[in-house]
């Protein structure tokens, strides 16, 4: 861990407000759930809840089988980061954060198609298309078909196939 300098002092109700720049920096938006963990020496950490982390087994399947379907490289994100990829190197990618481009995606709730913009931060693979994952109304993360190295445009099918792996995803969520 990592000592930011900045002390904190809980209050009546057992609040403790995390400094802005640690939020921003952490991107920890409003209603944004946190784990809280114990350590054995006396620490008490809070880590963003990824739900879509927890479905890290599943999302590497269906980004596999989406890959041979659409023969474009896959990846799958939580709000914050790659968890998933398949048609790409996974040491390329996975844990990469996502682009202000493809928070804006999943923030608008709507599909993106053929962006020159980059979906990971630290990727130039630009995104064929983009689709928000939603869960009980909340955006949890997204699908996103990235432009092969041959280049070509996404067609109507790869856009279908996006937007039904993410609400198969968002689906596995609420269930």
């Amino acid at each position: 861990m990592k000592a930011t300098g900045i002390v904190r002092r809980i209050d009546d109700l057992g609040r403790v407000v995390i400094p802005k720049e640690i939020r921003r920096t952490m991107r920890i938006r409003e209603g944004d759930p946190l784990e809280i963990f114990t350590g054995a020496n006396g620490e008490v950490v809070f880590k963003k809840y990824s739900p879509i982390g927890e479905l890290g087994e599943t999302a590497a399947i269906y980004a596999e089988s989406l890959s041979i379907g659409t023969r474009l490289p896959i990846i799958i994100c939580d709000r914050d980061h790659c968890i998933a990829a398949a048609g790409i190197s996974k040491k390329e990618v996975v844990e990469r954060r996502v682009t202000p481009f493809l928070e804006s995606v999943m923030e608008e709730r709507k599909t993106s198609l053929m962006d020159t913009s980059p979906a990971l931060e630290g990727v130039e693979r630009e995104t064929a298309v983009a689709a928000p994952i939603l869960s009980a109304g909340d955006v949890c993360g997204a699908v996103v078909l990235l432009c092969s190295d041959e280049g070509g445009a996404a067609g109507e099918s790869d856009v279908n196939l996006a937007r039904v792996a993410a609400a198969f995803l968002g689906k596995q969520l609420e269930d």
